[in-house]
């Protein structure tokens, strides 16, 4: 998979277009091993629709609804929005520490600052990594990894 990035502010989520589906959880609690999908899809010219849906039972999903565009700050920016009635803004950060071509996303979240990171699968294969981490006085806590490949 060519890991490459497009031109413009919504350049960086180029790697990610697409559908996806979880090959595997890695890590401990019961959301790293659930069923996930991912799309990733053109919303306008100047938007990118996340739908991300996990299998929290036989008959039940958490969903997520997020857009990235232009940020107040003329930023690349997140505004999401889940089924439990949360909701955050984020903007792009650094995630070079997770791995050189990583796309992050920092939310300021009420229980403290998180990272959604996404970035290249070890094997070259389609598809990526993503993790989600919390700040802690230390460093990065990641409490969320999963591998995604196409659906």
């Amino acid at each position: 998979m060519g890991w490459n990035r497009g031109r413009g502010l919504l350049g960086p989520l180029k790697p990610l277009i697409g559908d996806w589906a979880t090959l595997r959880g890695a890590g401990d609690g019961p959301a790293a091993a659930m069923r996930c999908t991912r799309r990733f899809t053109p919303f306008g010219k100047d938007w990118i629709e996340l739908d991300a849906r996990w299998q929290v039972g036989p008959d039940r999903e958490y969903r997520e609804i997020a857009l990235f565009g232009k940020g107040d700050d003329d930023a690349l920016g997140c505004f999401s929005f889940t089924n439990d009635g949360k909701r955050s803004v984020g903007r792009l950060s650094v995630g070079s520490d997770v791995d050189p071509a990583a796309i992050a996303f920092e939310a300021q979240m009420p229980a403290g600052l998180a990272r959604m990171i996404y970035w290249p699968r070890a094997d070259d294969a389609p598809g990526f990594r993503f993790a989600v981490e919390s700040r802690t006085k230390k460093g990065w806590n990641r409490f969320l990894l999963q591998e995604f490949g196409p659906a």
